[in-house]
């Protein structure tokens, strides 16, 4: 069996690692694997860069911020992409995020039914059965499930900045991605698989895979962060945001802050240019690539608190609970199915009072850290991705 993996990246952030870690799972069940992405940094005799001219690449960007009709452009590589794709061919395609500026999908797609390929998709957010925008949970706009049109966030990725051409792409996208003979859609929360069944790929099998991370490395590890950062006697509160402002709530630590008590501290990790002029009790920490280092940082801390105003299913919740550390969340998409009332509290979104409350409660009572742990573990990456070969064995 040959399946030939599409996505935007190949080995890093969130998407790409799950498409190199998938690479592994089929070599273990002896697939064939390719894999085709805008990535140009990989090496393998498996692994097809899209990647054409820089003044190429950024003409398509352009287009789709004049005219509006992002995914319709790109057909010179996209026709490449289908040479490549009749020299492997594959079984199975396997879809993940084919947004991004790079593919044609009617291109694709027309190819795909030409020649009955099966297809596993995997969302790893709206795009694929709205108008234009990859999340729509912030403004609770609704319209993705009868038709898309004067979309309120034309300006939003992907940016067009003069047209609205969220209901020709709403049309067309139903058109193309419903005349697929068989394919598989794969979400990695109950929260995004309950959309797409309300959405018209509803016509698909929806199985739900949450996203997993390596439990061997992310666990309960020593570290000297509270001496090193003078926090020795300090309930220490961590979260994981780049600034104070956007969809993954940086603000709700500044208004925490104004809260805390004096042997109260927050730590936030990754924070960027908003790290100056900070208040005293919240102390920024570099990112790192280092799962080591990451590891020894959610350890130190007491609590996990994840504000997001806008997320399919956010990876830093096991990654704490893996470690030991119970998390807080707002209620928002599904972050709250990583947590469960032995590990976690989940609260409603925008409530910085209800963030504040939950994490008095878990200071006065602790949950046990080992329940963390064993939560944790249900997420671990390899187990999670080997219901993938079940899935491609099923056509």
């Amino acid at each position: 069996m040959k399946v030939l993996q599409i996505n935007s990246f190949y080995g890093k952030l969130s998407t790409g690692r799950i498409a190199a870690d998938l690479v592994n799972v089929m070599n273990q069940e002896n697939i064939e694997a390719y894999v085709a992405t805008l990535d140009t940094t990989v090496k393998s005799p498996r692994v097809y860069s899209m990647s054409d001219s820089f003044l190429y690449n950024k003409s398509n960007i352009l287009l789709t911020r004049l005219f509006g009709r992002h995914g319709f452009y790109n057909r010179h590589s996209t026709k490449k992409l289908l040479r490549y794709i009749d020299s492997v061919s594959p079984d199975i395609i396997h879809l993940h995020n084919i947004h991004g500026h790079y593919i044609n999908i009617k291109l694709l797609f027309d190819y795909i039914n030409k020649h009955h390929i099966p297809v596993v998709w995997t969302l790893h957010d709206c795009w694929t059965f709205t108008g234009h925008c990859p999340h729509f949970d912030l403004i609770g706009c609704y319209k993705w499930k009868t038709g898309c049109h004067h979309c309120p966030q034309r300006r939003g990725y992907p940016d067009s900045w003069f047209f609205d051409r969220s209901k020709e792409n709403y049309r067309d996208k139903k058109e193309l991605f419903t005349s697929v003979e068989r394919m598989h859609i794969v979400t990695p929360s109950h929260w995004l698989a309950e959309l797409a069944r309300q959405s018209f790929l509803g016509k698909y099998p929806v199985t739900v895979i949450h996203n997993g991370i390596d439990t061997a490395a992310f666990r309960p590890t020593h570290s000297d962060l509270r001496k090193t950062l003078g926090l020795e006697g300090k309930f220490v509160i961590m979260g994981m945001v780049r600034n104070f402002g956007g969809t993954k709530g940086g603000e709700y630590f500044l208004k925490l802050s104004e809260k805390l008590r004096d042997d109260e501290h927050i730590i936030l990790l990754a924070l960027g240019e908003d790290k100056d002029n900070l208040p005293p009790n919240i102390t920024p920490i570099p990112a790192t690539d280092s799962t080591r280092r990451l590891a020894e940082i959610y350890s130190t801390a007491d609590v996990f608190v994840n504000p997001t105003l806008q997320d399919t299913f956010p990876t830093v919740n096991i990654e704490a609970l893996a470690c030991g550390v119970p998390v807080v969340t707002f209620k928002t998409g599904g972050s709250p199915e990583s947590v469960t009332d032995k590990c976690g509290i989940v609260v409603e979104k925008g409530n910085v009072e209800g963030l504040y409350e939950a994490i008095e409660r878990i200071r006065k009572e602790p949950f046990d850290r080992d329940e963390c742990r064993s939560r944790g573990l249900l997420f671990d990456r390899d187990q999670r991705l080997s219901e993938y070969p079940e899935i491609y064995r099923s056509f």
